[in-house]
């Protein structure tokens, strides 16, 4: 059995197609059709039913499956094993909220490239929950994510760094002047919201109701510059990373609210499945990661404290 004629099979399996296959791999359609009924041939049982143009797994091609995966994640080892360690390649497909995406990553980002710039990176940005789905399904190799901090049964979590949050507003606003706000003084208040599903949103929201309080109007944006442009525009007021505003705040463009966040903090945490090989790519990467958590939490300030930013 040529391991050739597996790659193939998992990509047809991948692409749904023998036109996107071929497509993918730069081969002729023709050599596709020709590999996979190769490898039928070989195993004496039609891999694929072909229903109304579409491609259907048999009951034959779903118990190939696995193995064939064990086979071409068998064969990446190998290749990887015998090249040097110094000359890393393959790739790394990382996801991220967009929080940390712009605040958190770039850093990180910048020193793997300039350490191994033939690993290619691709970055997905993405909900929490959706985030946790990729790395299950394969689809990603690490997550970062920032949330509550929390474990789960298949994935192999790393807490790096408790996230302070902020309530901001515009400068001169009138809930400057207090000592403490309290959720009965954003009643009457608009809020600028991140898009629906996002952690910490959803844990002020939770918050504010718990004391009675439903703040309307509303607005809801996709992009964090935006909210912060449209806070500062006198729009209303907002609830972030501290990370995300920081310069903005110590150049004076926004005012920090004397608000108690303590039941609303998140972790930023990295994920990957219990099951996912660890690449030396992989494997280095996380290595940086950690040494720039590692300044994160000597770098930070006592977060409790609204003052200090």
């Amino acid at each position: 059995m040529e391991s050739r004629h597996l790659f193939t099979f998992l990509v047809v399996v991948e692409t749904g197609s023998f036109t996107r296959a071929a497509q993918k791999l730069d081969y002729a359609q023709s050599s596709i059709t020709a590999q996979i009924q190769a490898l039928e041939a070989e195993l004496g049982q039609p891999l694929f039913d072909r229903i109304s143009k579409k491609i259907i797994l048999t009951d034959a091609g779903r118990r190939l499956l696995p193995y064939a995966q064990e086979i071409s994640r068998m064969h990446t080892m190998a290749e990887v094993a015998l090249r040097s360690e110094t000359e890393l390649t393959g790739a790394l497909r990382i996801g991220a909220p967009e929080s940390l995406a712009a605040f958190r990553l770039p850093g990180i980002i910048k020193e793997f490239r300039g350490r191994y710039p033939q690993v290619q990176i691709t970055l997905k940005p993405g909900a929490c929950w959706e985030l946790t789905e990729f790395v299950r399904s394969g689809e990603l190799d690490l997550v970062f994510l920032l949330q509550p901090e929390t474990e789960y049964k298949d994935l192999h979590t790393e807490t790096l760094i408790h996230e302070a949050m902020t309530l901001i507003a515009p400068l001169g606003h009138p809930l400057m002047n207090l000592d403490e706000v309290l959720p009965l003084h954003l009643k009457d208040e608009t809020i600028l919201h991140t898009e629906t599903g996002c952690t910490y949103r959803t844990l002020f929201e939770r918050h504010l109701n718990s004391h009675g309080v439903f703040p309307d109007p509303k607005l809801e944006f996709w992009s964090i510059e935006a909210i912060k442009q449209c806070v500062m525009a006198g729009l209303g007021i907002s609830f972030l990373p501290l990370i995300t505003v920081r310069s903005e705040l110590a150049e004076g463009k926004l005012a920090r609210l004397h608000w108690n966040d303590e039941s609303q903090r998140v972790a930023t945490q990295t994920a990957y499945h219990n099951k996912k090989w660890k690449s030396p790519a992989l494997a280095e990467f996380l290595t940086i990661v950690e040494n720039h958590a590692s300044a994160w939490r000597t770098g930070e300030t006592d977060n409790n404290k609204w003052e200090g930013i």
